[in-house]
């Protein structure tokens, strides 16, 4: 296995949460760095406006100026096709391994593995947005055996805005979607603070907290040949 890998991130341009998590996961890993490109998302809605933010030719274009760096990934650190349809993050993918020549993962396609790999039937999920998205995740997420028979969301709208949300209204929001019953609970957004609460909510409730962004750097470690064991302290993910 190699000793030293880059990984790629492509980030929302409002997102302030994602780059300092992903890099304090990665305290005490000197070989292991994360390099950031952005590309323009300001808001999450199912509006013509904010739908043509994921259109791939920007996201090609951000994806292009990681590969300069020797990336051994590229991952999308975002959750956009939880509401578009995993079939999105498929493509997308693919699109980049042409472009690049650098393999991908993406945020909502590391979820799927998870639960699947750990037999996830029944997920707790945890949003920011509004209800229509909201909705759509939750018709996505079922159709191919991820029930959410507990959810929680804020009904926000704006990206910048969720970074604002308090840990402790995300803890509550967990503690809510597990006593009503799930498998695990799932924080999905990359603009919030779910990566450091995780483990104590774990020892807490007595069920996996998959967090957005801590998920995007197990999957990146993954795929760039790496153990993501050799991160600590950060829930349960990391120990699989």
């Amino acid at each position: 296995m190699p000793s030293s890998a880059r990984l790629g991130m492509l980030t929302p341009s409002s997102n302030t949460v994602l780059e300092p998590m992903t890099s304090a996961m990665l305290a005490g890993l000197p070989d292991i760095t994360a390099h950031f490109s952005r590309f323009k998302v300001t808001e999450i809605a199912l509006s013509d406006q904010a739908l043509r933010q994921f259109d791939d030719t920007e996201i090609l274009r951000a994806a292009e100026l990681l590969a300069h760096a020797k990336v051994d990934v590229i991952a999308w650190n975002g959750t956009s096709a939880a509401w578009l349809g995993f079939d999105q993050d498929e493509r997308l993918c693919e699109r980049i391994r042409a472009a690049t020549g650098i393999p991908a993962c993406t945020s909502v396609l590391a979820f799927r593995d998870v639960f699947a790999r750990t037999g996830v039937n029944r997920v707790g999920l945890v949003t920011p947005y509004r209800d229509d998205v909201q909705a759509k995740i939750i018709a996505n997420w079922s159709a191919v055996g991820f029930a959410c028979p507990a959810e929680r969301h804020l009904r926000l709208q704006d990206n910048f805005s969720f970074a604002t949300v308090d840990p402790d209204e995300i803890a509550t929001m967990a503690r809510a979607v597990v006593s009503e019953g799930c498998d695990a609970v799932a924080i999905v957004c990359t603009n919030m603070r779910g990566a450091a609460i995780a483990a104590p909510l774990e020892a807490e409730l007595g069920v996996p907290v998959y967090d957005s962004v801590a998920l995007t750097l197990f999957q990146s470690l993954r795929v760039a040949g790496q153990d993501p064991r050799m991160i600590k302290g950060w829930g349960c993910l990391f120990l699989s």
